[in-house]
């Protein structure tokens, strides 16, 4: 445990609190104990999703809630948590149950997520929300939103379907270039107002773009009635 803590920069006062963000369900059932980390991974779930909320609201001013949204959810998704519990190399520390490790437990991305909000909730109650936000805003940095599958297109629709019971439709203005090089250029619209245009190296990329860029003008800007 003492490396782990050397991992994530924080010293535990309760080393109780950081053995039962460790311990699997399997293992406490196996070794007839009651604690286990379920209710850490609940707690540190919400800290999570207040620290990542409140990181994207300062840097993303002129982003809408749909925006915000989605690209929350792609931040602490399984697969994306359980990459950064990869890099901790949490999965060495896990107490689980002979079955789960012999069946490779410690590399399943479920249980290392979870176990990951379960050290977040355990770093929470020892030591309160800066030692988690010191944790935490470093790895939010590093995020690569293109590699976070952000999807504009659904945030857009969302957002649409919401204020005018109907979703936005997409037009292809032009393809140019050569075949293996392609430039593709997209209209959104809404009825007879265009909401953005976007292009890329192909059709869902420019969608995707387009859609973003509606969502910034719509940041700004009300669709009225007469437009539509």
């Amino acid at each position: 445990m003492s490396s782990l803590e050397e991992v994530i920069g924080y010293k535990f006062r309760d080393k109780e609190l950081l053995a039962e963000a460790l311990t699997h369900k399997s293992h406490a059932t196996e070794k007839g104990i009651t604690r286990h980390n379920e209710r850490l991974e609940f707690l540190g779930d919400s800290v999570l999703g207040l620290v990542v909320s409140y990181y994207l609201f300062l840097k993303n001013p002129s982003e809408d809630e749909g925006f915000l949204s989605k690209a929350k959810s792609a931040i602490v998704s399984r697969a994306n948590l359980a990459r950064w519990a990869e890099l901790l190399g949490l999965g060495h520390h896990l107490y689980l149950g002979a079955g789960e490790h012999l069946s490779g437990g410690a590399k399943r991305h479920s249980i290392l997520a979870n176990a990951l909000e379960a050290v977040l909730g355990a770093v929470y109650l020892d030591g309160g929300l800066a030692p988690v936000e010191k944790l935490i805003i470093p790895w939010l940095e590093g995020q690569v939103p293109e590699k976070l599958d952000v999807d504009h297109k659904s945030a857009l629709q969302e957002l649409i379907q919401k204020r005018h019971k109907r979703p936005p439709d997409y037009e292809l203005m032009n393809a140019t270039g050569p075949e293996h090089e392609k430039l593709f250029t997209i209209r959104v619209y809404l009825g007879k107002k265009t909401l953005g245009l976007g292009s890329g190296k192909n059709k869902k990329e420019a969608q995707q773009a387009a859609a973003k860029n509606a969502l910034d003008y719509l940041a700004t800007h009300e669709i009225h009635t007469h437009e539509v």
